[in-house]
């Protein structure tokens, strides 16, 4: 027996079913309405470095079908391996979904899909430090009326130009789900981002 297989796991979803259902209501509310904060209810128990609202995201989107990549250890490998069922895979460009719990993968190195299968691309759950809807950012495009606020904590200062060159590519791209604590946003990538004032 391995080091890991002898690792205990914490619980998933208390009510696999009920849960993940509603972590999907919500992630669909935050995709629809880019930049609105949305709170999870049902937040699972994982293993550190994973925030509660990361790993609820993983376990509502991916299964077996679904190659995964993460940075955030054996632990939480092990832990969305039994709980998601999902394959894990060594390398960011390979990857449907993706968990960093540290530094963001570039945006240009993950799958963006094709022209013909723009779906085909990933999205990336990124840890972050905070989420606040308040004026740091500006939002703009689909699901948003005019303008929306967003103020993030503890992203990279390349990540404003690596998003917009991620706009360039539609209708390919990749679409980021931001998480802090029990908060997660989501920003499609159709979503233009000014920083305010």
């Amino acid at each position: 027996m391995t080091p890991l297989d002898s690792m205990p796991l914490t619980p998933g979803f208390a009510d696999p079913v009920a849960d993940a259902q509603s972590c999907f209501r919500a992630l669909l509310e935050a995709m629809a309405r880019p930049g609105r904060v949305q709170r999870l209810a049902a937040l699972p128990e994982a293993p550190a470095p994973l925030s509660p609202a990361a790993a609820a995201a993983l376990l509502t989107m991916a299964d077996a079908e679904t190659p995964v990549w993460t940075d955030a250890g054996p632990a939480a490998e092990a832990w969305l391996r039994f709980h998601a069922g999902c394959p894990l895979v060594a390398r960011p460009g390979e990857a449907a979904f993706l968990l960093a719990s540290g530094p963001m993968p570039p945006l240009a190195a993950l799958a963006a899909g094709t022209e013909e299968e723009p779906h085909r691309s990933a999205t990336l759950v990124l840890q972050v430090a905070a989420l606040e809807e308040e004026e740091a950012w500006r939002l703009s495009g689909p699901g948003i009326e005019n303008s929306h606020p967003l103020r993030v904590e503890g992203l990279p200062d390349s990540f404003l130009p690596d998003w917009a060159a991620n706009a360039t590519r539609f209708p390919r791209g990749v679409d980021l789900v931001l998480c802090a604590g029990p908060r997660l946003v989501a920003l499609p990538r159709t979503t233009r981002i000014e920083e305010a004032g």
